[in-house]
């Protein structure tokens, strides 16, 4: 063959592009592979430090599903835990079975449905949501607890993948990969998957339904069958079972129908409108009806419920039901105290400033890549779409939903980092994220959560079980602490010893929160601060502060800064002989109480041992304080009728 009818035969082969790895899917693997490893690998009763939170309920549920394919509460599953975790389900949530009857009426609807505690046997059942318990039972079933981080791992890597998938529609692949991957690790969302409590499960249901209706908004042309069936309005059917679910789970995700039901009115269609809000109603509807078939109850939190610490049901014979444990039951709306229209107000907007800012459970600290999106959503106005102003109005409606109607509560309550019941809202964010043409954005989110979060999750298992240490260092001080919600932050966590609600003084009676390890309980001399260090607390007291006089003292020569409630000053003590400052604070009102924030730093310290040679006190002190209020007796409360 001549050369030049090879060179002719090689002009006519096909050309074979040579394709690279894809950046998203690589990504996807290392989480899915690594992660499974170590989640199937682990110790997860002693690298998880126990039970915490509302695990126990949770645990004993999945774990009964898995091997008694039931949602009861009987001896066999108080003697599975203790055979698990060498220690009672501390926390548990239980209620008594209902027995249920039905009368034929005159008016509509023409059946009255009524409900009684069993008398004549004593069912019990789980209190909380089963969706979540349900759906991990299969991984216990196979892998025991490590089937609880399993799952979690299967979670975050299908968000990972389908997150990629979404945005690799309208940007580069690379910058794709590390905007999505930061989206999530950047967060505090990687915490919860160490959590065997519904949050991660509620965070993929959200991501899932609206990567199902919103992917096909963005989505080039199918090249398969699964592609077609994607992007197909048939899609919808699962975003609804998954949002549905979500509800069901926890029901401060209803507002979130809201964006796919707005958009199909606005493109005048209608049926489809309509049949997503039937859709989402019905599967809501049947969880909590399965709820009622199962309990009696449609409300899982209602009835006869109580929580258990140290005696459980079924331990011993006479381990009752009724003469164990503590109410625990949510049957109505309850207004915890009814305020006038300006104390509502400036509440709502303390509240919503602590929502965005606050240090422990803040919208900036803890999940950071949702303002980036934000952020890149407002600089690219021009193109916006319709289904994502709804999905930024929708959240925003959801977050100050949530703040109005829980104002002391509206974390989720328990202590742990970030806010639990924006948790599952914030995965709505991602979908508002216009085109990206540059990686800066996504460096920027993650050099911005990592500020945050990141020695939070270098060590989740100790993080998720000891909240109280993570806002002690670093980016976090910076930020305000939430004084409307005193009673749920973490330091309510620290037992040994518990450095919350420690009582102060007769007249008045203060109660005192030490929010880091810079300070010492008080004894009878009074309060010691660390030398060089900065410490936090919050003073308590159930009337207005009209003043409050801080006597310092130390036996050197030292320099105290001193923040007490809006007000700053700087005390130079001499060593010889106490330092008396007057503050006039200002407070935060918070169920029927003033919460003020003190923060103290001193420059510099002594060892007691050092001074003296019969001492044996071997700690660095820079300061010792003693308090006296004096409370306003003639403004006890805010405004308001109570």
């Amino acid at each position: 063959m001549s050369p030049q009818q090879e060179t002719s035969d090689r002009l006519r082969e096909p050309i074979r592009v040579k394709r690279g790895i894809d950046p998203g899917l690589a990504l996807t693997m290392v989480v899915l592979v690594l992660g499974s490893f170590a989640a199937l690998s682990i110790d997860v009763v002693r690298t998880g430090f126990g039970i915490k939170g509302d695990e126990a309920t949770y645990v004993a549920m999945a774990l009964s599903v898995a091997h008694d394919g039931d949602l009861s509460y009987e001896a066999e599953d108080i003697e599975r835990f203790y055979r698990t975790y060498k220690t009672g389900p501390e926390g548990i949530f239980l209620k008594r079975g209902t027995e249920v009857s039905y009368q034929i009426t005159q008016t509509f609807p023409f059946i009255k449905r009524e409900t009684q505690s069993e008398e004549s046997k004593v069912r019990l059942f789980f209190g909380k949501a089963y969706a979540y318990s349900v759906a991990v039972a299969p991984f216990v079933r196979l892998a025991g607890l490590n089937g609880f981080l399993f799952f979690h791992v299967l979670l975050l890597s299908g968000m990972l993948f389908l997150g990629y998938r979404f945005l690799v529609a309208r940007s580069p692949k690379s910058v794709s990969a590390v905007y999505v991957t930061g989206f999530f690790g950047a967060s505090i969302v990687p915490l919860y998957t160490v959590w065997w409590t519904s949050d991660i499960f509620n965070v993929a249901c959200v991501f899932v339904a609206y990567f199902f209706w919103f992917y096909k908004e963005v989505a080039p042309p199918a090249k398969s069958k699964i592609g077609e069936l994607v992007r197909s309005h048939w899609s919808d059917v699962l975003a609804v079972l998954l949002l549905g679910i979500a509800t069901y789970s926890k029901p401060t995700h209803i507002l979130l129908i809201i964006p796919p039901v707005s958009v199909a009115i606005w493109r005048h269609q209608f049926t489809r409108g309509v049949l997503i809000t039937l859709g989402f109603a019905c599967t809501v509807a049947a969880a909590f009806a399965v709820n009622a078939g199962i309990t009696g109850d449609f409300n899982y939190q209602g009835g006869d419920r109580r929580t258990f610490y140290g005696h459980f049901p079924f331990e011993q014979p006479d381990d009752q039901f009724e003469t164990l444990g503590v109410a625990m039951a949510t049957n109505q709306v309850v207004v915890e105290e009814r305020l006038s229209p300006g104390s509502w107000l400036k509440l709502l907007f303390t509240n919503l400033w602590y929502f965005f800012f606050g240090r422990h459970f803040g919208f900036l600290p803890f999940f950071f890549p949702g303002i980036l999106a934000v952020g890149l959503f407002f600089w690219r106005r021009s193109s916006w779409h319709v289904w994502q102003c709804a999905i930024f109005l929708t959240v925003v409606l959801s977050a100050v939903a949530i703040v109005i109607y829980m104002p002391y509560t509206w974390s989720g309550g328990g202590g742990p980092s970030g806010n639990r019941y924006f948790l599952s809202i914030y995965p709505a964010l991602f979908f508002i994220t216009p085109p990206l043409v540059s990686i800066t954005p996504a460096v920027v989110g993650w050099i911005g959560g990592a500020l945050f979060t990141a020695h939070i999750l270098v060590n989740p298992f100790l993080s998720a079980k000891q909240p109280y240490l993570t806002a002690q260092q670093g980016a976090l001080r910076m930020l305000p602490v939430e004084l409307t919600m005193v009673n749920d932050l973490p330091v309510m966590l620290e037992t040994a010893p518990s450095r919350a609600r420690i009582r102060y003084g007769d007249d008045p009676a203060l109660s005192l929160y030490f929010l880091d390890h810079n300070a010492y309980l008080p004894d009878p001399s009074g309060i010691w601060i660390a030398g060089g260090e900065r410490s936090d607390l919050i003073v308590r007291s159930a009337e207005p502060l009209l003043k409050v006089e801080i006597t310092l003292r130390a036996p050197i020569a030292n320099e105290v800064d001193i923040a007490f409630g809006g007000d700053e000053k700087t005390v130079e003590l001499t060593g010889r002989g106490p330092e008396k400052i007057v503050f006039k604070p200002k407070g935060v009102y918070s169920r029927r109480s003033w919460a003020y924030f003190l923060s103290i730093r001193t420059e510099r310290g002594f060892v007691p041992r050092f001074l003296s040679a019969t001492s044996e006190d071997s700690r660095y002190l820079g300061a010792r304080l003693n308090l006296q209020a004096t409370v306003n007796q003639g403004d006890s409360h805010v405004e308001g009728d109570r």
